[in-house]
């Protein structure tokens, strides 16, 4: 059986759940990149000792769960560290993607992932959907989502690569800009994609 994978990304308050969560309804089945991600970090010994040998075995505790708020404190101020990390985890959780969606059995696999782009997954895909808003609305909706302040918001979106840049490395964009509905979105991704597909 042929499959189609897709990666869908966007920015802090794009909606990219919402768009994950309309194709599961749909019989899709989603990757959801970040929340793998942490199970991958606790699990998979290869990784955790890599992640020991740079940032010290002080950052799992005693019952091998992450010690996230040192970790954190770590890396927080050293790109170079970052980076190191990243050239860690994000190969482990490309392999896991994979490794997973040859077990679905779909036509069409998605995997949600923020960082779609910058951790390399999004050459693991066949095409890559950008769930895009404005930033003032992306920021109005994380700073509800997560009951912080805009100042916390702007920092952590210029920490993220730029949504307009997303937006042109991106295969396919959906507009969740509160005024274009979603839904017929999505049917009309589902079937560009089905019919692409049937040409190749």
């Amino acid at each position: 059986m042929k499959k189609t994978l897709i990666g869908i990304t966007g920015g802090i308050g794009s909606g990219k759940s919402i768009v994950s969560n309309i194709l599961q309804i749909k019989g899709i089945p989603v990757y959801n990149a970040d929340d793998e991600s942490k199970r991958i970090i606790i699990t998979d010994e290869s990784l955790k000792s890599e992640l020991i040998q740079i940032l010290g075995k002080e950052i799992y505790f005693a019952d091998g769960s992450l010690n996230r708020k040192l970790m954190a404190e770590k890396i927080f101020h050293d790109k170079n560290l970052i980076t190191q990390v990243n050239h860690i985890i994000h190969p482990a959780v490309g392999k896991d993607f994979c490794r997973w969606a040859e077990t679905q059995n779909s036509t069409i696999i998605a995997t949600e992932c923020a960082l779609l782009f910058e951790s390399g997954l999004n050459k693991r895909v066949d095409y890559s959907i950008m769930v895009y808003a404005p930033l003032p609305i992306r920021i109005q909706r994380a700073m509800q989502r997560d009951n912080a302040t805009q100042e916390q918001i702007e920092a952590r979106i210029k920490n993220q690569m730029d949504d307009e840049k997303k937006r042109d490395l991106a295969d396919f964009v959906i507009m969740n800009d509160n005024r274009t509905a979603i839904l017929p979105q999505i049917n009309q991704l589902l079937s560009d994609l089905t019919s692409v597909d049937t040409l190749k």
